[in-house]
């Protein structure tokens, strides 16, 4: 391989999230994160220097976006997901966050139902909330082979105030990656009730072995119509520090409203963010082919010992992304959230299933994205605190 994901690269000091926030949340010392979705590994050296080329220009006003950066995006897309865009569909936005709330602002009232499908990425819901709308819940349905969509219950829990639905694809923190003949029977339903499909896509990249991601607005023209996708460079090229994402809307109609709603809100360009998204989409393949390899291996390495090490805990296996959606009923933690068990026990931070909404009580969500030595030594922790909790004996390896 050319590039070197064992590497561990010092975080703490540079006031990241991930890292530097860990002793003042908890009050402990010596946490290992496996939480805030942003990868341990260094960015491509593409878009490092061109990063840096474009500082050693002394003036950093506001920028454009030039036709060159719609090109790689249209390149991107097309090349990886077989999707064919048009250069005036796409618009840009500091997040996908950012995005889902100027959606929701632009095409529904306050009052209005909007679903969701948890478990599923708490801004989901903190925004719809936040802008005084609706939060319908259609949950996921666990069957053998992880999680499924419940399409009877979705139906069932329509009304007239139902106005939009908000998909994770692949899914956050399932790690689903849908199906076309999924994609296409939830189509089917919108279509007939009239409900916008807003996809979050922003995993889309990190699929693995035996899977294909299918974007939602490439299922036919008429899908296509009722579809705004929301993704980014930023989870594929670890580049959240950077704010810059992008919506595709092939509605011209739907398009202006979002793009007055945008313009009202005076969001602007941000200059190296633009610039790391087209390095990435035009010299950032390769770098992401081996880090695909990479951290399947890191989520089979991860089964595998959690199989045999550890009891009370059964691991989904994921299709995609690079988040693992843990079960941990059988741990009989007696009130004790996971996520508290396993900061105070295991001195490791993962996300409370609670935070996903409905149907996330008794999970956590574990980041794969670092070094697999640091994976090793957090999943080490979480073997010795769980069998003392279960009183089983252990020895470290």
């Amino acid at each position: 391989m050319t590039y070197d994901f064992d590497e561990v690269v010092e975080r703490c000091g540079t006031n990241c999230v991930k890292w530097d926030s860990l002793e003042q949340t908890y009050g402990e010392k010596g946490l290992l994160p496996f939480w805030v979705a942003d990868m341990d590994f260094q960015v491509a050296k593409p878009i490092q220097e061109a990063i840096v080329e474009r500082i050693q220009h002394p003036i950093y006003g506001y920028t454009q976006v030039a036709p060159s950066v719609y090109e790689a995006i249209i390149g991107w897309l097309a090349k990886r997901h077989g999707w064919h865009v048009q250069p005036e569909w796409i618009d840009f936005t500091t997040g996908v966050v950012n995005a889902l709330n100027l959606i929701i602002q632009t095409y529904t009232l306050p009052g209005d139902k909007i679903v969701v499908q948890p478990p599923v990425y708490a801004p989901f819901f903190n925004s719809i909330l936040n802008n005084g709308r609706q939060v319908v819940y259609n949950p996921l349905v666990r069957d053998d082979h992880g999680f499924t969509m419940d399409l009877e219950d979705l139906e069932s829990k329509i009304d007239s105030r139902t106005k939009m639905l908000i998909l994770c694809n692949p899914h956050n923190p399932i790690g689903r990656v849908w199906t076309k003949t999924e994609l296409e029977k939830l189509a089917e339903v919108c279509l007939k009730h009239h409900i916008l499909m807003v996809s979050d896509e922003i995993h889309s990249d990190f699929i693995y072995s035996g899977h294909k991601h299918v974007p939602l607005a490439s299922l036919s023209p008429t899908v296509a119509q009722n579809t705004l996708t929301c993704m980014a460079p930023s989870k594929t090229f670890n580049l959240a520090g950077l704010s810059t994402s992008f919506v595709v809307i092939s509605d011209e109609q739907l398009r202006n409203y979002f793009q007055n709603t945008k313009a009202n809100t005076g969001v602007s360009n941000a200059l190296l963010g633009v610039v790391a998204l087209e390095a990435a989409y035009r010299h950032g393949e390769e770098w992401l082919e081996e880090l695909l390899i990479y951290l399947e291996g890191n989520r089979d390495f991860m089964q595998a010992f959690i199989a045999q090490r550890v009891p009370g805990i059964e691991m989904i296996r994921s299709q995609g992304t690079y988040l693992t959606w843990l079960d941990c009923g059988g741990l009989e933690l007696e009130g004790l959230t996971p996520q508290d068990f396993f900061a105070h026990k295991a001195k490791i931070v993962v996300n409370d299933g609670q935070w996903f909404g409905p149907n996330g009580d008794g999970f956590v969500r574990f980041n794969i994205g670092c070094p697999r030595p640091l994976l090793k030594e957090g999943l080490v922790r979480m073997e010795m605190a769980v069998k003392e909790q279960l009183g089983v004996s252990t020895s470290r390896s």
